[in-house]
């Protein structure tokens, strides 16, 4: 079975599989739910809102253990 197959793809060329890729490409995305307007804005602001906490989390740690290092080796 894996043989019949493998000779398959062979006979088709290297145009025939391109060509068979994007068919499958196309084939999926067409099952794609996409997002409404609505919940792509939604859920840009969450992502947007918590990479700002996750900034803000990371320079406080960074000030803090900066202070830490000069009060020490300083």
């Amino acid at each position: 079975m894996a043989d019949e197959k493998h000779s398959t793809e062979e006979a088709k060329g290297l145009f025939g599989r391109i060509g068979l890729f994007y068919r499958q490409v196309v084939s999926e995305l067409r099952k794609v739910v996409w997002p409404t307007r609505n919940q792509l804005t939604t859920y840009t602001s969450v992502v947007l809102v918590f990479v700002g906490f996750i900034i803000a989390v990371v320079s406080i740690l960074d000030v803090v253990l900066t202070k830490i290092v000069f009060w020490v080796f300083g």
